[in-house]
């Protein structure tokens, strides 16, 4: 398959897989009550639950006319009823029942995505169903672990989901667009090794004997009141593909041995983000932050949910006037810098799944044209 080469990143790459499965919605979010309406990798679907709670992921387009199923209604233990005409489909994308008539026609039938309830999250696979592999959910066990507590929020990102993946992997822009909180010089100026393999890019970044930024002091002070002092600090970036990335983030007392493992001295959190296409100028944008300490406030929770949502609101105005530009020079290349070898290689995995995908439907229709001569 193609290798991106350092030029390789542009503008114009901007689609994604589809054999993936992403977040259509928190747990939360999806009941048997009402339908909710989701477009996840540009297929417009509707979400719901069967009375006994299992998650339903069907088209969100009526077989006989379009009509948008999610503007219907819930029937009996796992229908949905069409709007227009009063057609029902069952969570496997059946019609069972049509107006006026007894006999229902064979072909009447939606899609029914594949839909796994995992990590506070709905995930949907809008490929191919006979690939969809659960094992292949990325690891998030941080957001129901009982040794971590935190909240998070969407984000309706109006930006392709790779500008997201682009921001997280370098957090040298901290240093830039949020200097008040989480922003320090030491950021740009600290090494940083990059690893990977074919689904995962790992970005690890040290910084020694600094002074903790804003954010950090007040987290470590909520855990040692009046803490003063330098500081070890560091960001370990994990991203599974093809949209999540967990970072590995904390401070501890300079010189304790955090980076040799010991952050017994420190305090320690998962940013956790998992972002999920809508088409290929916008996104959805799961994210939260976990903490492993003072697991019973609540007042913690909320505060570090809010400041969290204060910081990722500057990425979201930057990406925003970002997709807007790349809209007016949708031919120009992004040039690459040393900061940015992890968002590349992300950017190579998600280009060779795309590539693969295309390879094995192009396989498939040779096969049919084959069939049919």
């Amino acid at each position: 398959m193609t290798d991106l080469g350092p030029g390789g990143a542009t503008a114009k790459n901007m689609a994604f897989p589809l054999n993936a499965w992403y977040v259509a919605a928190w747990d939360y979010e999806v009941t048997s009550a009402k339908l909710l309406a989701r477009r996840i990798a540009d297929k417009p679907m509707t979400l719901y639950r069967t009375t006994d709670g299992r998650p339903v992921a069907l088209a969100d387009a009526c077989w006989h006319r379009l009509a948008p199923l999610s503007l219907g209604a819930r029937i009996g233990a796992d229908e949905v009823q069409c709007p227009y005409h009063g057609l029902r489909f069952n969570s496997a994308g059946r019609c069972t029942k049509m107006p006026a008539q007894e006999t229902i026609n064979p072909s009447a039938m939606v899609a029914s995505y594949p839909v796994e309830q995992r990590h506070r999250f709905l995930w949907v696979w809008p490929g191919d169903p006979t690939l969809a592999d659960p094992a292949t959910i990325p690891d998030m066990f941080q957001m129901d672990s009982p040794e971590w507590a935190g909240d998070g929020r969407t984000i309706d990102v109006q930006a392709n989901y790779q500008l997201v993946l682009d921001n997280l992997m370098d957090l040298t822009h901290e240093e830039f667009v949020h200097s008040s909180s989480i922003g320090q010089e030491e950021l740009s100026e600290s090494d940083f090794v990059v690893t990977h393999d074919e689904r995962t890019v790992t970005v690890t970044r040290w910084m020694h004997n600094i002074d903790a930024p804003p954010f950090w002091l007040k987290n470590m002070r909520d855990k040692y009141p009046g803490f003063e002092g330098k500081v070890d600090r560091w960001q370990i970036i994990e991203f599974q593909a093809p949209g999540t990335i967990r970072i590995d983030v904390g401070v501890a007392k300079a010189g304790t041995g955090a980076p040799e493992g010991d952050r017994s001295q420190g305090v320690n959190g998962f940013v956790m983000n998992t972002i999920t296409p809508v088409d290929e100028k916008t996104a959805l944008y799961f994210w939260a932050f976990q903490r492993n300490y003072r697991l019973e406030s609540q007042l913690i929770t909320t505060q570090l949910r809010d400041g969290v949502h204060g910081v990722f609101g500057e990425d979201e105005a930057m990406l925003t006037a970002q997709q807007a530009a790349i809209d007016a020079n949708p031919d120009h290349e992004f040039y690459n810098l040393n900061i940015d070898a992890g968002g590349m290689w992300v950017r190579r995995i998600i280009q060779r799944m795309i590539e693969s995908e295309r390879l094995h439907t192009a396989n498939i229709d040779a096969l049919a044209a084959e069939t049919v001569n």
